[in-house]
């Protein structure tokens, strides 16, 4: 890199014509005066790739030492090509002259970086003294003073790296403290071979009765039976509880757009072949989230700052995808599912980043609720991760865990940062669940704008997020849970989500009366409760309660009918237990407390129901 650093009495310049490798600049960049000022005239060179931090660095180094002795009022950073005639390409020279402008703002000068890319006019005093013009050469070797925590060794890719408590380690170099974060950076790298292996929960969904293909319709589309709809709809009542709970507004938008509108047109495009369209008089698309709807519907009232932060939240039942034909498999890849997606548009970059924490935070929760263990992937631009690193690395530790680090040179989608939760399949795959987005483009693309305090029209930058991803993943999840941990636990749905929570079992007809009363009283406890009447051994009716995964089973005998306490196989334990009816009903409403309720959804009597399998 080649600098010429000029103390100057002032620097004034005028921007003229834009070249196409112009940067966007508000009308306050396009002139600019400063008096007492230490100019830094840059030529970004070829050499320079490929070393931009170190270059940044070492030519931060010179300008304070330059400063030390000048102690002039400003630095101004001038882009100036005519300096070399072996110039980089125009994205590394602005990425290494951002990160020079924000590395001295870090040491509390007052620093100016002039346009990149425009024909200017400008002025330059020069003071006249025996440092006020100094040439320098700035390459990207590393200094003997130079302590290695600032350089990183990225691996072989190097968009991707393990962050653990402040620390940056490439992949090939992190000791794994667990199997699942070394899953999601070997997927995220494409170190996995392909399988052709159907994941575990594509037969448990059906063996248990909770949803299968619906050959009938498009490929990707499901049908849902009792038990199945029961979960989905407790699910579904979580998100909501939770999500209103933090102040957003529910509301209902259409399932489909007409692509003949710009602005759908134009966002619809990001996701490209996967629009799943229907062909009318018009060109029609199923949505695959709620954000038309949700811009829509913000992008309608007067807002002004007092507004914001603005949250509102839609359950899409349904969403769609058109996802290949051979990747749609089970409930981890469907054409149409069922997404909660909550937008919250915000004022400005610090509010979105105070709204991004709490988020991460609530989509942290949703796995503890669910018992889930998510892998996560914080994502951001490199502009983005360079002037916001510190608050990355602090929304990191917060979460208490290593997480893998996506840094992308340059922003292609309209957000510039995300963090993405995943729990790992029995296959070693990742299944996308919560995401939290942060939206520079849609605010303007939608038309969406509030009043400011100064009295100014503004557009919001928007966050998307989805507490706990589709519902049909959140099953997958759960169910492929199950299949990995089978050699240590008995597998069974959380107490709260599972269609019968206790299951009775009378020995005889004689038993049956009793059995029925002690289900009324577990009912008026909001507990769901059932009652295999049916003419089978009980050694088989107790071998069926746990292949349908219920957590608590009593069987009812002539003991039972002249006693308090009731002999309970408790799933979750492996163990049998004494317990009155009391301490029953106490340990589960203490395990589901805060946790959405509904009334089973089937015969309570086992004789009385329908095989859906």
């Amino acid at each position: 890199m080649r600098v010429l650093l000029i103390h100057s009495d002032y620097l004034k310049y005028q921007t003229k014509n834009k070249t196409k490798i112009a940067e966007e600049i508000d009308e306050e960049k396009k002139e600019g005066f400063f008096e007492e000022s230490l100019v830094v005239f840059s030529a970004v060179e070829k050499e320079d790739e490929n070393k931009e931090k170190q270059v940044v660095k070492n030519l931060v180094k010179e300008i304070i030492a330059v400063q030390e002795d000048i102690k002039a009022k400003n630095i101004i950073i001038y882009p100036y090509a005519h300096l070399s005639s072996s110039l980089s390409s125009p994205k590394v020279a602005i990425k290494i002259l951002k990160d020079l402008e924000s590395k001295l703002s870090e040491e509390d000068f007052d620093v100016f970086r002039v346009p990149f890319g425009w024909y200017k006019s400008f002025e330059v005093s020069c003071k006249g003294h025996p440092l006020s013009e100094l040439s320098r050469t700035i390459n990207g070797e590393k200094d003997g003073d130079d302590e290695s925590d600032d350089e990183i060794s990225f691996g072989k890719d190097p968009r991707f790296i393990i962050l653990d408590n402040d620390k940056l380690i490439a992949p090939e170099d992190y000791k794994y403290k667990n199997k699942d974060l070394k899953h999601l950076i070997d997927y995220e790298l494409k170190n996995t071979s392909p399988t052709n292996k159907e994941p575990p929960h594509v037969k448990l969904m059906k063996e248990k009765e909770l949803c299968d293909y619906e050959f009938a319709s498009d490929v990707g589309h499901l049908k849902w039976f009792p038990k199945g709809k029961l979960v989905r709809e407790l699910l579904i009542d979580y998100v909501y509880n939770l999500v209103v709970e933090n102040g957003a507004m529910p509301i209902e938008t259409p399932i489909m757009y007409d692509l003949e509108n710009n602005a759908i047109n134009e966002h619809a495009a990001k996701f490209g072949e996967r629009q799943y369209k229907i062909q009318t008089k018009k060109e029609l698309m199923l949505r695959f989230a709620c954000c038309f709807g949700a811009f829509r519907v913000l992008s309608e009232p007067f807002l002004t700052w007092k507004n914001l932060p603005a949250r509102v939240y839609e359950l899409s039942t349904y969403s769609f995808r058109y996802e290949k034909r051979g990747e749609v498999v089970g409930l981890k890849r469907l054409r149409g599912f069922t997404m909660p997606d909550w937008h919250t548009a915000c004022a400005d970059m610090n509010q979105a980043l105070i709204e991004f924490e709490k988020q991460v935070a609530i989509c942290f929760k949703t796995g503890v609720d669910l018992k889930i263990n998510y892998e996560i992937i914080f994502r951001a631009t490199e502009d983005f991760y360079e002037e916001n690193k510190q608050w990355m690395h602090n929304v990191a530790k917060s979460i208490n865990k290593p997480l893998v680090l996506e840094l992308i040179p340059e922003r292609k989608h309209y957000w510039v940062c995300k963090m993405d939760f995943a729990a790992i399949d029995a296959l070693g795959r990742p299944i996308e669940n919560p995401t939290v987005q942060i939206d520079v483009e849609s605010g303007k693309r939608f038309g969406i704008t509030y009043l400011g305090e100064d009295g100014e029209e503004h557009y919001p930058i928007i966050l998307h997020d989805s507490p706990t991803g589709s519902i049909e993943r959140v099953i997958c999840s759960l169910l492929e849970k199950t299949a990995i941990e089978i050699n240590e636990k008995p597998p069974m749905l959380p107490l709260w989500l599972s269609p019968t929570q206790v299951r009775i079992i009378p020995i005889g007809e004689a038993h049956l009366d009793f059995a029925s009363e002690i289900a009324k009283k577990l009912e008026n406890k909001n507990i769901r409760v059932d009652i295999d009447d049916r003419d089978d051994r009980i050694g088989k009716k107790i071998r069926n309660s746990g292949k349908e995964w219920i957590p608590y089973t009593i069987v009812i005998g002539d003991k039972e009918l002249n006693s308090d306490t009731f002999n309970v196989s408790i799933r979750e334990k492996k163990d049998k237990k004494d317990m009155t009816l009391e301490d029953l009903v106490s340990e589960i409403q203490i395990s589901t407390e805060g946790l959405p309720f509904k009334k089973l959804t089937l015969p309570k009597t086992l004789s009385k129901r329908i095989n859906f399998q």
